[in-house]
C-alpha cells in the first residue's frame, strides 16, 4: 500500500467523525483500528507511524482529564471570562425569560426536522371555529372601513358595543373570569380575519389581547386583582391600555425616565403606603378611550419604607382613569389609520401598593414581566395583521389582474405584472405559515422570544412589500381613496407595524441574532453560566463539559459546511417526500453555515459583536429564513402536501435560499477580520454562490394560481373575510373571478367579431344586438357578456366626491374669521 493510505484513513475517518459528531474517544478508536489495518496490510510504515504519533499527541492530552483540565480548559476559561460580552441586568433578564423551541435546533448546525414535523398540527376547537364563523363573520359584515377612517375617525358605537358584548376583548382571559379562554391559534385567526377588512378594527381588538393589563394580570396579578379586573376587562366594562413608550424612551424601554417614589398618601379616605408617580407616555393605543391604564415606571424608595433597596427597578401598576392627576391627552393620528391612540401624562399621581400588578411582592420585576408577555403578544397581533392583509391582497389582486384588461389582454398576463403577482402570492404564503407557526409555539407552552422577533420583523416587512406590489398591480384603483378602494388604507398603514413593538431596524440588527446566538445556541449559555460560577472547581467542571461539546459541534459544522458546499447538499438523510427532501437538505447546509458563522463571530469578536449591527443583522436574516422555511415546510406537510400548492412552496423556498446566500455572502465579504472572512468563504461557498431568486417560469405558475379558481388559491385565502357584500369591495372582486373566467371564451369570440364581422355599432349594447343578430353569439352568451361588463365595471370603478365631502368635519365647527370666538 502507498504512503497515501494512512493519510487518507486519517482524513476519511476524521471527516466521518466530524459529520456524525462522534466523540473524541470514538474517533481515536476508529483511527487506531484503521492505522493498525494499514500497518498490517503493508502501508508505508513511516507515514503510518507519523500519522499515529500526531493523532496521539492530539488525542491523549484531550482524553485525560488530569492533563486536559489544568493545561487546556482552565486557561481557556480565563480567556472566555475576559472576552465574554458584558451583559446588563436588563439583557440578562431578556435572555432568561425566553424559552427555546425549534429555533434552538438551527444553531446546532444539524436540525432534527422530524421534531418540527411531528409537532401537532395546529387546529381550532369547535367552539373557536364557531366564534370565527359566527361573531367574527358578523363583525366583519358590520365593518365599513371608509366610514371608520374618513367619516368618523373611530369605530361607530354599534361596533364598540358588538365587540364588548361578544367578549372580543377577553379572548386571552380564562373562562372562570368570564373570558373566552381561547388558544393562541384562535387569537391569531380572529385577528387575521378582522385585519383583512380593517386594520383599525383589528388593532382595537388586538391590543387588549396583547401586551397589557389583561395578560399581565392573568400571569402576575394578585387574587384580588384578578377577581376584580379580569371579569370587567372580559366584557369591555374596562377598556385597557398600557403605557410603556415615552418621548425619551422608545425602543430603549429600560431607560424610561418615568418614576414613582414610595411614600404615604391618601387613598379612598385612608392613609396608606403607596407610590407617587410622574410619567409622560405617547403612542399608547386605546389611551383616548381607556378606563384602565397599565403603566411601566422606575420605582424608588428613598426613605426605606419598604426595605434597604433605594432603586427598586422597573415596576408595573394599574391606574383607573379617574385617578386624580391622570391626564389622557389628545389623540395621535397615525397615517390616516384612526385607531384610538394618544399620550398619557401624570405628575405626582398617588396610588397604593395594592395597585402594583402582582402587589408589592412584584415591585422591581416589571422588566421580567414585560419580556415574558411581550414575547407572547408580539407573536400574535402584528404577524396576524400582516397575514390577514397579505392573504386578502393576494386573493383580490389575483382576481383583479384577471378581470382588468389592457390591450385586449388581462393585465396579469404581462410578465412584469406576473413578477409582482408571484411576489404577492409567495410572500402571502410565507407570512401565513410564519404567523401560524409562532401562534402554535405559544400554544405548546413556549415563550418564543426569538421566533416572535422573527415574525414581528419579517411578517410586517413582507406585508409592506406585498401591499406595495398590490398597489402597483391595481394602479388607479389603489390610489383613489373611497368606499370602493380595498388596498389604499392598508398601504398607508403599512409603516405602523414596522415601527411599533420594537422598531424593525432594531429588531433585525440587535434582537434576532443577538438574542438567538446566546439563548438558542446549544453550548454558549452553558459556558456563560460556567464562567459566572463563583466556585472555581464547579466552574471548571461545567466549562469542561460544555467546551468539549462546543468544539465537537464547531469542527462538525466547519466540515459539514464544506461537504455540503462541494456536493451542493445533494446527499444525506432528510425527512419529507421526494419533492420536499431536497429542500430539507439545503436547509441542513445553511444551518451548518449559520452555526459556523455564529461560533467564529462570537469567538473572535466577543463583546464587540454587540456593536457589529450589520453583521448581526445579516446573520439574523439567515436565522430568520431558516425558521421561515421550516414553518412553510411544516405547513405544507400538515396540509397533506397538496400537489396544487407546490408552486407557492417552491417560490417561498427559492426566495429564502436566495436571501440566505445573499446575507451569508454580505456577512463574509464584510467580516471584520478579513483573512478569517476569506477562510470562511472557502468553507461556506467553495464553488461560489449558487442559489438564485425564483425564475420567470415559477413566477408564471404562481401568478396563474392567483388568477384562476383552484384549490391552492382557496387554501391561500382561508381565514380572511371574502364575503361579497356592500362594505367589502375586495370580497366582491374576488367573487367575480369564476364568472370572468367562464365568460372569457365568449368575450374573445365577440372581440374578434368586432374586427372581422363588420359590426357597425359604437356602443356596447347595440354591438351585442348586432352580434346576436349575426349569429356570432347566442342569447345566453349575450347574458354572460352583459354580466362580465357589469362585474368589470364594479371591479375597476373608483370613487368621486363633492368638495364638501372631503373637508374635515371640524372645518365647519371653526368660528368665523373676525368673531370673538376666533379671536
Amino acid at each position: 500500500m502507498s504512503i497515501a493510505a494512512p493519510i487518507l484513513a486519517f482524513v476519511l475517518i476524521g471527516g466521518f467523525a466530524a459529520y456524525h459528531r462522534l466523540r473524541l474517544a470514538t474517533w481515536a478508536a476508529l483511527l487506531a483500528v484503521a492505522l493498525a489495518a494499514c500497518w498490517l496490510l503493508g502501508a508505508h510504515r513511516t507515514a503510518t507511524a507519523v500519522v499515529a504519533i500526531v493523532s496521539a499527541l492530539v488525542a491523549v492530552p484531550l482524553l485525560l482529564p488530569f492533563i486536559r483540565k489544568p493545561l487546556i480548559v482552565a486557561p481557556l476559561l480565563n480567556v472566555f471570562r475576559r472576552i465574554l460580552p458584558p451583559l446588563s441586568h436588563t439583557e440578562r433578564i431578556a435572555l432568561e425569560t425566553g424559552s427555546v423551541g425549534f429555533e434552538g435546533e438551527l444553531f446546532t448546525g444539524d436540525p432534527d426536522w422530524n421534531l418540527l414535523l411531528n409537532y401537532p398540527k395546529p387546529q381550532l376547537t369547535a367552539e373557536e371555529q364557531a366564534f370565527l364563523d359566527g361573531p367574527v363573520e358578523e363583525l366583519c359584515r358590520m365593518v365599513n372601513d371608509w366610514e371608520i377612517t374618513h367619516v368618523h375617525a373611530d369605530l361607530p358605537p354599534e361596533l364598540w358595543d358588538f365587540i364588548k358584548k361578544n367578549r372580543f376583548f377577553g379572548m386571552i382571559i380564562p373562562k372562570e373570569y368570564g373570558g373566552l379562554g381561547f388558544s393562541a391559534l384562535a387569537h391569531h385567526k380572529v385577528i387575521q380575519k378582522i385585519a383583512s377588512i380593517s386594520s383599525v378594527v383589528s388593532s382595537t381588538v388586538g391590543v387588549p389581547n396583547s401586551l397589557g393589563p389583561g395578560e399581565l394580570l392573568n400571569h402576575y396579578g394578585t387574587k384580588e386583582q384578578k377577581d376584580y379586573y379580569l371579569p370587567r376587562l372580559a366584557v369591555g366594562q374596562e377598556v385597557p391600555c398600557f403605557g410603556l413608550t415615552g418621548p425619551f424612551a422608545g425602543s430603549d424601554a429600560t431607560s424610561i425616565p418615568d418614576f414613582g417614589i414610595v411614600c404615604t398618601g391618601e387613598w379612598n379616605g385612608a392613609q396608606v403606603v403607596g407610590v407617587k408617580l410622574t410619567f409622560d407616555k405617547r403612542y399608547i393605543t386605546l389611551a383616548p378611550v381607556a378606563t384602565l391604564v397599565g403603566l411601566a415606571f422606575r420605582m424608588y424608595d428613598p426613605d426605606g419604607l419598604l426595605g434597604d433597596t433605594k432603586d427598586i427597578g422597573i415596576t408595573l401598576a394599574l391606574l383607573p382613569r379617574e385617578t386624580p392627576g391622570v391626564e389622557i391627552g389628545r389623540r395621535h393620528f397615525p397615517l390616516n389609520s384612526p385607531f384610538q391612540n394618544g399620550p398619557i401624562r401624570g405628575r405626582e399621581v398617588f396610588i397604593p401598593l395594592s395597585q402594583l400588578i402582582g402587589g408589592a411582592e412584584m415591585a422591581g420585576k416589571g422588566w421580567n414581566m414585560l419580556n415574558e408577555c411581550l414575547a407572547v403578544g408580539r407573536s400574535i397581533t402584528l404577524p396576524s395583521t400582516a397575514s390577514g392583509g397579505a392573504k386578502f391582497g393576494a386573493r383580490v389582486t389575483g382576481a383583479y389582474a384577471r378581470i382588468r384588461k389592457q390591450f385586449g389582454l388581462s393585465v396579469g398576463r404581462f410578465e412584469g405584472v406576473e413578477e409582482a403577482l408571484a411576489r404577492i402570492g409567495g410572500k402571502a404564503y410565507t407570512i401565513s405559515a410564519l404567523s401560524q407557526a409562532t401562534a402554535a409555539a405559544v400554544d405548546r407552552g413556549d415563550v418564543p422570544s426569538v421566533p416572535s422577533a422573527i415574525a414581528k420583523y419579517h411578517c410586517n416587512n413582507m406585508g409592506r412589500e406585498v401591499v406595495t406590489d398590490v398597489m402597483d398591480v391595481i394602479g388607479g384603483k389603489g390610489i383613489i381613496l373611497g368606499p370602493r378602494n380595498f388596498a389604499g388604507r392598508n398601504w398607508q398603514a403599512a409603516p405602523i407595524g414596522i415601527t411599533v413593538e420594537g422598531a424593525n431596524i432594531m429588531t433585525r440588527s440587535l434582537l434576532i441574532f443577538g438574542q438567538g446566538a446566546i439563548l438558542c445556541h446549544p453550548w454558549v449559555m452553558k459556558e456563560m453560566k460556567a464562567a459566572q460560577e463563583p466556585d472555581r472547581a464547579a466552574a471548571l467542571e461545567s466549562f469542561d463539559e460544555s467546551l468539549a461539546g462546543h468544539v465537537r459541534y464547531g469542527i462538525s459544522n466547519a466540515f459539514r459546511s464544506f461537504w455540503f458546499g462541494i456536493t451542493g447538499a445533494r446527499f444525506g438523510a432528510a425527512p419529507g417526500d421526494d419533492y420536499t427532501r431536497p429542500f430539507f437538505r439545503k436547509l441542513d447546509r445553511y444551518a451548518a453555515n449559520l452555526a459556523l458563522m455564529a461560533d467564529v463571530s462570537m469567538l473572535l469578536l466577543g463583546g464587540k459583536l454587540k456593536f457589529k449591527e450589520s453583521l448581526s443583522g445579516r446573520l439574523g436574516d439567515v436565522l430568520s429564513h431558516l425558521y421561515m422555511a421550516g414553518a412553510v415546510l411544516k405547513r405544507h406537510h400538515d396540509e397533506g402536501a397538496p400537489e396544487a400548492d407546490k408552486p407557492l412552496l417552491a417560490w417561498s423556498m427559492y426566495n429564502s435560499f436566495h436571501q440566505i446566500e445573499t446575507s451569508l455572502s454580505a456577512a463574509l465579504r464584510n467580516f471584520p477580520i478579513r483573512p478569517v472572512g476569506w477562510l470562511l468563504w472557502a468553507l461556506v461557498f467553495p464553488f461560489g454562490r449558487r442559489a438564485e431568486a425564483p425564475g420567470d417560469r415559477l413566477n408564471r405558475r404562481v401568478a396563474a394560481l392567483l388568477m384562476t379558481p383552484n384549490e391552492a388559491r382557496d387554501r391561500l385565502g382561508t381565514g380572511v373575510f371574502l364575503t361579497p357584500c356592500e362594505n367589502n369591495p375586495g370580497g366582491r372582486i374576488d367573487s367575480y373571478l369564476a364568472k370572468a373566467v367562464q365568460a372569457e371564451p365568449v368575450e374573445r369570440k365577440f372581440l374578434k367579431a368586432l374586427k372581422t364581422k363588420g359590426i357597425e355599432a359604437l356602443e356596447f349594447g347595440p354591438q351585442l344586438d348586432e352580434a346576436v343578430a349575426e349569429g356570432v353569439i347566442t342569447a345566453e352568451e349575450r347574458k354572460l357578456l352583459e354580466e362580465l361588463r357589469a362585474l368589470t365595471l364594479d371591479t375597476i370603478t373608483v370613487d368621486d366626491f363633492d368638495a364638501h365631502e372631503l373637508r374635515a368635519a371640524s372645518y365647519y365647527d371653526k368660528p368665523a374669521a373676525g368673531t370673538r370666538e376666533a379671536a
